[in-house]
């Protein structure tokens, strides 16, 4: 009786003997779902890829465009609140900045257009407003900041209001 047991050992499931030859290891079936599970979830993966990849591009566009227009808006906010400067009232636009610095677009480089208007609010009160464009336009970013005049940062010294 246990050397029967021991060579064969029947389950009941879903009203049908399956058996069991008591070696260890896994069987076709088993691999196979394992395989088949594999495949979907390396599938999955790598449908989302792309839209990672769109969505980490869009990211560093935006993050360059967030840079130079911090710097353009300090640039404007030094030269306007010193009374010595003359500050041009209008728009201006600058088509082509290039993310890398250079002059001239790199391969690979990230371009640029910065356009800002200076408007005269008050006596001495100006708001400077810079808008970076990419893609044609069809992306952007814009700050806007409000500068007063102001003697403390007259330079040089004892110069002429402007």
């Amino acid at each position: 009786m246990e050397e029967h047991r021991s060579e064969l050992f029947s389950l009941h499931a879903m009203g049908r003997r399956l058996k069991y030859s008591g070696r260890p290891g896994f069987g076709l079936v088993e691999v196979m779902i394992a395989i088949f599970l594999t495949s979907v979830g390396v599938m999955a993966v790598m449908s989302i890829q792309p839209n990672a990849w769109r969505t980490a591009a869009k990211a560093d566009y935006m993050g360059r465009a967030a840079e130079i227009l911090s710097s353009e808006l300090e640039r404007l906010e030094g030269i306007i609140m010193n009374p010595c400067n003359a500050v041009t009232v209008g728009t201006t636009t600058r088509p082509i900045v290039c993310a890398s610095g250079q002059s001239v677009a790199q391969p690979g480089d990230a371009v640029y257009s910065v356009t800002t208007t200076i408007a005269l609010t008050g006596a001495n009160v100006f708001l400077a407003t810079v808008t970076v464009t990419w893609n044609n336009g069809s992306n952007l970013v814009t700050e806007s900041i409000v500068v007063s005049r102001q003697d403390f940062f007259r330079s040089p010294a004892g110069c002429a209001n402007a």
